[in-house]
């Protein structure tokens, strides 16, 4: 069984040969975005925290995050916007992505304060972060826009939603992500 290492770094502590593991990771599996930018990845909000997976020191599984005060309703919550979240071909399947997703949560409560972890994601791949204790919620979301523009998703798309702090509950309403997703 391969060893790998994790760790929790912010982003200022990057170092190049991070910045250059990522890059590989990132433009492997978004080839068609161009080449990764670790200030606006491929257009969306950049990360604080980035856990990062390594094997014989190679990055194979990224998750990144951003905390970010954004309007629900008529509340103000404090998130954890998740992005980034990648495993590399030969790590699939090996539980690990299950292992830095708890991590993530870890780091989010070591980090924050944060009341939840947010994240949209494509359909497929919902019963992977539902498996890692994340709950679907149905809400119209407004961020900007990879181009810089106004972006409405109307309910239906997958958002999800992890509660960090205890007790907290996610209010009623539209979501107002007052910036870029991620």
């Amino acid at each position: 069984m391969k060893r790998h290492s994790i760790e929790v770094i912010t982003h200022q502590e990057l170092t190049e040969a991070d910045l250059y593991g990522l890059r590989q990771l990132f433009d492997s599996e978004y080839q068609e975005f161009g080449e990764w930018d670790p200030q606006q990845p491929y257009g969306y909000a950049p990360h604080d925290v980035h856990i990062m997976a390594r094997n014989e020191g190679r990055v194979v599984v990224h998750v990144g995050w951003a905390r970010r005060e954004i309007t629900v309703g008529t509340e103000t919550l404090a998130i954890a916007g998740v992005g980034g979240v990648l495993i590399s071909a030969d790590a699939r399947g090996t539980r690990l992505g299950s292992e830095l997703m708890s991590w993530t949560a870890q780091s989010m409560r070591d980090r924050g304060p944060v009341a939840f972890g947010y994240l949209g994601c494509r359909q497929q791949v919902v019963p992977f972060y539902e498996s890692c204790g994340w709950k679907r919620i149905r809400a119209r979301e407004r961020s900007v826009g990879r181009d810089g523009e106004p972006v409405v998703q109307e309910p239906g798309l997958p958002i999800l939603i992890l509660p960090v702090a205890p007790l907290e509950i996610w209010p009623d309403g539209d979501i107002d992500l007052r910036g870029r997703a991620w």
